[in-house]
């Protein structure tokens, strides 16, 4: 149905083909940060133990599932958060104990164990908002509350992103202005998309400067194709079932409280951004069910917490198309995506500068 203000919240008015580049348009606004989730953590231990493929497919899976505890109402798409990068570092440089000469690998199947029970936390949370009301609840959780949680989880990476970039600040220097420019200059769809276009120019910036010798500030090369060209097109994800420890649980699982606060605000912003009180119908507690549990679930078989992305509420005030169909078409290539272990191995190339 059209409203008043041009929005559309029944995109089957659109035609299938404008759905599918709606869609596509959601998924390029999730991209960017949701597979740098896993390059990031891929930083703290070494080596590659978060699969970009595994991110995609339980991004793909878990909006889904949040849609479908949700009643199929509320157009959020679910990416991989940042919140639970300082507990993925934490746990990464544990030696003593259990984690005494323990693999990266099983270090992180704890950090995912952690996560499940991260995860649960939202049943709580959801419980309590069903017993005592919404409207009570919402009264202790103001915006002036939940807002400095969602800055506090940005300014806690600050320290990585400074030292990624010092690997090569040239590339990190590129990066970082051709994001601003889109974000501030940026028009249609590229501005709701700076992430990515910093990425995707950044990365064309070190193909030029690989081709001409350059180095980075260690001597090391810029760009090494050998991964790309070993693998598939065409590959399974690879999970890998968690683990439990209280040492790790304890590190991961209070992160919720701040996650938790960050999905309020969000939801927040959605219902304002539609023009529809989310928080009531179909209601706060289902919207944490959904994102709890597919956090869990995503944990379950190795892949990192979930949570909803303002990148693609951005995308809803653009498009003004409201239908939560469009959000479940994205999540249909997420999955699609994570079943190309070529493209895995073209973005695991990225060089650590561009990710700070």
């Amino acid at each position: 149905m059209n409203e008043k203000d041009g929005a559309i919240r029944d995109a089957n008015v659109l035609g299938v083909p404008k759905m599918l580049i709606l869609g596509l348009q959601h998924m390029f606004a999730m991209f960017g940060a949701t597979i740098l989730v896993p390059i990031l953590v891929n930083s703290y231990f070494g080596e590659d133990v978060l699969h970009v493929q595994v991110t995609l497919i339980c991004a793909g899976i878990g909006t889904l599932f949040f849609h479908l505890c949700s009643k199929f109402k509320v157009p959020a798409f679910l990416g991989s958060s940042f919140a639970f990068l300082g507990g993925f570092a934490t746990i990464a440089n544990m030696d003593s104990g259990v984690f005494a000469d323990m693999s990266n690998a099983d270090k992180l199947s704890y950090a995912c164990g952690g996560i499940v029970v991260a995860g649960l936390l939202y049943l709580i949370l959801a419980l309590i908002i069903k017993l005592v009301g919404v409207k009570k609840v919402m009264r202790f959780l103001p915006p002036v509350v939940t807002g400095p949680i969602i800055i506090c989880i940005g300014l806690s990476l600050a320290g990585s992103a400074i030292n990624n970039a010092s690997t090569n600040w040239l590339l990190a220097l590129i990066a970082l202005v051709t994001i601003i420019v889109f974000n501030i200059w940026g028009r249609g769809m590229f501005k709701i998309i700076p992430i990515l276009m910093g990425v995707i120019i950044s990365y064309i910036a070190a193909l030029i400067f690989n081709a001409m010798g350059m180095t980075n500030a260690d001597g090391s090369a810029i760009l090494s194709f050998t991964d790309i060209a070993n693998a598939s097109w065409v590959g399974v994800p690879a999970f890998s079932l968690c683990k439990f420890n209280l040492s790790a649980i304890l590190v991961m699982a209070p992160i919720a409280l701040a996650t938790m606060m960050e999905h309020i605000g969000d939801i927040s912003a959605i219902s304002a951004t539609v023009d529809q009180n989310f928080i009531e119908d179909p209601g706060l507690h289902r919207t944490l069910i959904g994102d709890g549990l597919a956090t869990s679930l995503s944990a379950l078989v190795g892949g990192p917490a979930n949570t909803t992305y303002g990148e693609n509420t951005g995308v809803l005030e653009l498009s003004k198309v409201y239908d939560p169909k469009v959000i479940r078409i994205a999540a249909c290539y997420a999955i699609i995506l994570s079943f190309i272990p070529k493209m895995a191995a073209v973005i695991g190339s990225m060089p650590s500068a561009i990710i700070g």
